[in-house]
């Protein structure tokens, strides 16, 4: 069984793709999708009521495909839920497939809901051999509500802290595109979803309440690679990337294969932080706690930079080093 601690930072680029789709399978099984980390299949917002159960059947006929056919390695692999219904009896109806799954998305996540998926969370554990991990989203109106949001973020984050299986809470992840949505905003391919100053401050907020105990991951990038061969997305895309590095996100959402690289490439640190975080986390200065990094442009400082030395190497140690700063 893999280290859940390790399990946290390799769900990396997450891919969604509606459940609907016939074909992801049978590319997944022939390697199209190379470097992909996680996949996650979606039965909600890519999903109109009148498809729900249409997608319920092929996500069954996918995932027998996938058991019967993959012969490489298979990334992660998630059902993101419609509601907390679903997810009650999804694993009646998917048998033994549940076995190929990593674990199950929870969108919406907040105090209206998240009480009992916890509890179907912990049933449905308490009755298994191999974990059943889950990725909470947060998302909705009450989270967004400046009036509420210093109340209820802490409300969650309590209930997830007490939670039998807490260890199984792989992320914390974030719907911005929700919540531009509920202020009808979008961001162009020239901005960064944190020029949106609404949702930058929830995005803070949420990342002050869970980044210290949880992997917290960005939000998606709704650009990508189209046919007219322009290429803003990349620089909006890694621009987005560097600010959310900065600002504690680790992994990302992804729509398009074409993204999954580039999400892949600034998940690797950067050589000169690498070689920081090796030489703070084999401190030897005695009574000194302070000295020159590597380079000995910056400070390196072994009390206030041990946890952010114990993340850069677990992210080396699973995507490797990028030798440009």
């Amino acid at each position: 069984m893999e280290d859940t601690e390790l399990l946290r930072y390799r769900v990396g680029a997450l891919m969604y793709v509606p459940a609907l789709n016939v074909c992801v399978g049978e590319k997944l099984c022939a390697g199209a999708f190379p470097g992909l980390d996680s996949l996650a299949f979606c039965l909600e917002d890519a999903i109109t009521d009148e498809g729900i159960n249409a997608a319920e059947e092929q996500l069954v006929k996918t995932l027998t495909h996938i058991s019967e056919n993959a012969k490489e390695k298979l990334p992660l692999l998630f059902v993101r839920v419609r509601d907390r219904l679903q997810f009650k009896r999804l694993p009646t109806l998917l048998g033994n497939l549940m076995g190929l799954l990593t674990g199950f998305i929870f969108p919406k996540f907040d105090l209206s809901n998240a009480a009992d998926y916890c509890t179907l969370f912990e049933r449905i554990n308490s009755s298994r051999t191999a974990p059943l991990y889950v990725m909470p989203i947060l998302e909705s109106g009450g989270i967004m509500n400046f009036d509420s949001r210093s109340r209820v973020l802490p409300e969650i984050r309590e209930l997830l802290d007490g939670c039998k299986y807490r260890e199984y809470v792989l992320n914390i992840r974030v719907g911005a595109v929700d919540f531009c949505g509920l202020y009808g905003l979008r961001r162009t391919v020239r901005q960064s979803i944190y020029d949106i100053r609404v949702v930058q401050s929830v995005l803070t907020d949420i990342l002050t309440v869970f980044a210290d105990s949880y992997v917290v991951s960005a939000p998606v990038w709704e650009y990508f690679q189209g046919q007219d061969g322009n290429e803003d997305w990349i620089a909006g895309l890694e621009n987005e990337l560097r600010l959310d590095a900065a600002n504690g996100f680790i992994g990302k959402t992804v729509i398009h294969p074409s993204q999954i690289p580039i999400v892949r490439k600034w998940l690797q640190p950067a050589r000169i932080d690498y070689e920081d975080a090796k030489a703070v986390m084999a401190w030897n200065n005695g009574a000194l706690g302070v000295a020159r990094s590597v380079n000995g442009n910056r400070m390196n400082e072994v009390s206030a930079h041990r946890e952010w030395a114990r993340k850069i190497l677990i992210l080396a140690d699973i995507y490797g080093v990028r030798d440009e700063s």
